[in-house]
C-alpha cells in the first residue's frame, strides 16, 4: 500500500516483484525475435471480453524491463473481468530496436490483437491502452498513429484503433525528455530512440507532435514520484488540451513510480476505476 503522511517513501521495485509472479493464460509470437511476444491474459467466463493493450516501460530498454513486469497489474485486470494483451517489443539496447524498430516493434504487436484475438476471445474494438513510463508514451504513440506523416517509415495505412489511452507516470514528449536530465531515464536514450541523423526525429516519434490525437487520455501521476517529473506531465496536459484533446490529469498523492503498477494502491485502484469509466463510455462488450 502507498504510505501516508510526512513519514511515506516511496516503493521500491523490490516491494513489488519479490511477490509471487503471476502467469499469463497464453503467449503468441509477433516475429522471429525472443522479444517479439504478446503475454495473453484472460478472465473467466465467454467472451468477447473487454481488451486492455498494456505496454511496459523501462526507459525504452529491454536490459531494464521487459513485459514481465506488468504481470501483477495484468493478473488484476484478469481478477476484474478485463482481457490484457500485453506486449513486449525489442528496447534500444538489443539488435533490431531503436529507431524504427521498437516502434514498428510497438505497432506489430499492436496490430497482432486483429488477427489473434478472436479465437482467444477477446474483443478488438474498442481497446484502451495502458502504459507505464516510457510504456506510457508508446500507448500514447499508438492512438496517434493515424497521424503519422505519410513518409515516415513508421506510417502504416490501417492501425489499430486505440480508443482511449491511460499513462502511468509516463513520458510523452522526447523532446522534453531529451533537455531534461531530471529525469529517471537521462538523456542519452532519445537519441538511440528516435535515430537522431535524421532531419526532424521527433516528427513521427513524440507524442505532441501528433497532436490532436483525437482519443480521450488519462493521465496518472504520483506526486512523489523521483523518476518522472511531475511537471512533464502538466507539460504534455496543456499541450494536448491546447491542441483539442480531451485529457485529465490524475494527480496522486503519496506515491511514486512503482505504486503505479503495483495492485492494491491508490494510483493503481484509480486506474482501475478510469479503466471500468472508459470502456462504459465507450460501450465495450
Amino acid at each position: 500500500m502507498s504510505g501516508t503522511g510526512t513519514g511515506y517513501q516511496p516503493l521500491v521495485w523490490d516491494d513489488l516483484t519479490r511477490r509471487p509472479r503471476p502467469e499469463p493464460d497464453a503467449t503468441i509470437a509477433y516475429g522471429s525475435d525472443s522479444l517479439q511476444k504478446v503475454d495473453i491474459w484472460l478472465p473467466e467466463g465467454a467472451g468477447p471480453h473487454r481488451t486492455v493493450l498494456m505496454v511496459h516501460g523501462g526507459c525504452w530498454q529491454t536490459e531494464i524491463a521487459d513485459r514481465r513486469l506488468m504481470n501483477w497489474v495484468a493478473d488484476d485486470l484478469r481478477r476484474n473481468g478485463y482481457g490484457v494483451w500485453n506486449i513486449d517489443y525489442r528496447g534500444v539496447d538489443r539488435v533490431g530496436g531503436g529507431y524504427p524498430g521498437t516502434f514498428l516493434d510497438t505497432a506489430a504487436a499492436a496490430d497482432a490483437l486483429r488477427v489473434e484475438g478472436a479465437r482467444f476471445g477477446l474483443a478488438t474494438s474498442p481497446v484502451v491502452a495502458v502504459g507505464h513510463s516510457a510504456g506510457g508514451h508508446l500507448a500514447l504513440w499508438l492512438a496517434g498513429r493515424p497521424r503519422l506523416p505519410s513518409g515516415s517509415p513508421l506510417a502504416s495505412t490501417d492501425p489499430l484503433p486505440i480508443a482511449h489511452v491511460i499513462s502511468l507516470g509516463g513520458l510523452p514528449d522526447l523532446e522534453d525528455v531529451a533537455t531534461s536530465p531530471d529525469n529517471g531515464c537521462g538523456t542519452e536514450v532519445v537519441a538511440h530512440l528516435i535515430g537522431a541523423d535524421r532531419s526532424d526525429p521527433y516528427a513521427d516519434t513524440s507524442v505532441p507532435r501528433l497532436l490532436p490525437l483525437g482519443v480521450p487520455q488519462d493521465l496518472v501521476n504520483g506526486r512523489a514520484d523521483r523518476i518522472i517529473p511531475f511537471r512533464m506531465a502538466t507539460y504534455y496536459v496543456a499541450r494536448a488540451r491546447d491542441a483539442g484533446d480531451r485529457v485529465m490529469l490524475h494527480e496522486v498523492a503519496d506515491t511514486g513510480h512503482v505504486e503505479l503498477i503495483t495492485p492494491d494502491t491508490s494510483a493503481w485502484n484509480l486506474t482501475l476505476r478510469l479503466t471500468a469509466q472508459a470502456f462504459d463510455s465507450l460501450g465495450g462488450a
